[in-house]
């Protein structure tokens, strides 16, 4: 489904997206794998805004080396799990805009998140990080069963959350009710013509960094492997999905190619598309994403029918 026309905010981010310099730290294989590289030397920050204290309770546990936040709604009642999985190209940290994405979501649906701080490049890969991202969901469902179990990602995290869900079927483990996809990469070897079509409007993501940062990714795995691009593998029992794009993001291709899958397989989907709007745009503070964070607040409170 398409939505109203783009309000004055999501005007404006682009053009400061753009004087950021964003799209430049993906145009070549070089400047992305070089910020990469920076981040071994000054690791950037994953904590929690301190603001976040004041609508949701943080605590932090270890599992398998990695810090596992979970984000429970203050006060109220648990009603749901959810499993969150952020983005980044594979090499940036969680940023205050997942975090209060995170928070919005549990403090107004009473669902308590839990959010894996997974390993990056180079030293985290698909056949390491998924695993156990897998492992974390089912530990979800085997708590409190898979009709009260959502798995979110976005970008990077989509693709992630999306391979750990078939990883989870193809251990004969039930699924989660619904996967919920905010502009997921799910097939990193850039190939669809869309993407160079929609690349010189999108202000914010250009093709040869992430793909070279893809190629890290795989490890030793084919980037065809589903654990790399998911799109490589069938649906079929994996609970409902939901999916937001934007037109002006070159992962917008995949999101089309996942409706058209998901039509071909017949699998339950809901694909949300807005015109002229940029990548994650559901985690800005406009009224797009507004409206796109009230979508997914009731996939969160409403059980399939």
């Amino acid at each position: 489904m398409s939505e109203p026309r783009h309000s004055v905010g999501a005007a404006i981010i682009p053009h400061l997206i753009r004087w950021r310099g964003s799209k430049r730290e993906y145009s070549s294989p070089t400047a992305s794998l070089r910020k990469a590289d920076e981040h071994l030397i000054r690791p950037q920050s994953y904590a929690p805004p301190k603001a976040l204290d004041r609508s949701v309770k943080l605590t932090v546990r270890q599992v398998s080396g990695w810090p596992i936040y979970t984000v429970a709604p203050k006060p109220g009642p648990i009603h749901r799990r959810a499993l969150y999985v952020h983005g980044g190209a594979w090499v940036k940290e969680i940023s205050p805009f997942h975090w209060r994405l995170i928070a919005e979501l549990a403090s107004s649906t009473g669902t308590e998140f839990t959010v894996p701080i997974y390993p990056l490049v180079p030293s985290g890969t698909a056949g390491t990080v998924v695993p156990i991202i897998a492992d974390l969901a089912e530990a979800l469902i085997e708590d409190v069963g898979a009709s009260q179990v959502v798995l979110l990602g976005d970008s990077a995290g989509g693709a992630l959350i999306l391979s750990a869900a078939m990883l989870l079927r193809d251990r004969q483990r039930p699924a989660p009710r619904d996967i919920v996809l905010i502009a997921p990469v799910v097939d990193l070897t850039f190939t669809d013509p869309l993407i160079y079509e929609i690349e010189p409007s999108d202000p914010w993501l250009n093709v040869p960094g992430p793909a070279a940062i893809a190629q890290r990714w795989r490890g030793d795995l084919s980037i065809q492997d589903p654990l790399v691009s998911p799109v490589n593998a069938p649906l079929s029992g994996l609970g409902r999905i939901t999916l937001f794009s934007g037109t002006r993001d070159i992962t917008h291709a995949d999101a089309l190619t996942m409706a058209r899958k998901a039509e071909a397989e017949h699998h339950p989907f809901d694909l949300h598309q807005h015109a002229d709007m940029i990548h994650v745009y559901p985690l800005l503070p406009i009224r797009e994403g507004a409206h796109a964070r009230k979508l997914i607040k009731n996939v969160l409170v409403n059980t399939p029918k």
